[in-house]
């Protein structure tokens, strides 16, 4: 189940990634749960990180959550380094925040259409090494229909993902 899903993830990401200058992504390695990537795009090269949450832990359970990413993207020709984002598979309610808890402490995200990326930048770094040293990782979203959804995520693998793409060029 959990290589079909990074499967549609490798697919979902291409299809973010198709321009005139971007290529197909690349799997670089798979470390547990996160898998490590990168693509050519218009800008230079764009390396990430991106796992799927865990099939039994979503919520409400019957509901068609489509395909549900958190990703880590390192873009250097943009000066974009170690940028979080979650992509759910349907709109979010607009105005609606998604909500990141990681070992009881909490980043909030300000979403646009099927994503989110933190309200403050500033976090990013805080986020990424929450990730890193942290246990467990849980969102929360509301759909457009105003559904409360939630998603949890394994870590396991992340530090070693994030260090192969450190010196993404």
């Amino acid at each position: 189940m959990f290589a079909k899903k990074l499967a549609a993830a490798l697919l979902a990401v291409s299809a973010l990634a198709t321009s005139a200058y971007a290529q197909s992504p690349t799997r670089i390695e798979q470390f547990k749960a996160w898998g490590a990537y990168f693509y050519q795009g218009g800008s230079g090269k764009v390396c990430y990180v991106l796992t799927v949450p865990d099939p039994k832990q979503l919520t409400p359970a019957k509901v068609d959550h489509g395909d549900i990413f958190f990703l880590v993207t390192q873009r250097p020709g943009q000066n974009i380094s170690y940028e979080p984002q979650a992509m759910l598979g349907y709109e979010l309610q607009a105005g609606s925040k998604v909500t990141v808890n990681i070992d009881g402490r909490q980043f909030v995200m300000f979403t646009k259409g099927k994503s989110a990326w933190l309200e403050n930048a500033a976090e990013e770094p805080a986020l990424v090494a929450a990730m890193r040293s942290g246990k467990a990782m849980s969102m929360g979203a509301v759909s457009k229909r105003g559904t409360k959804t939630g998603y949890v995520f394994s870590l396991q693998g992340i530090s070693a993902a994030l260090k192969k793409i450190e010196t993404c060029q």
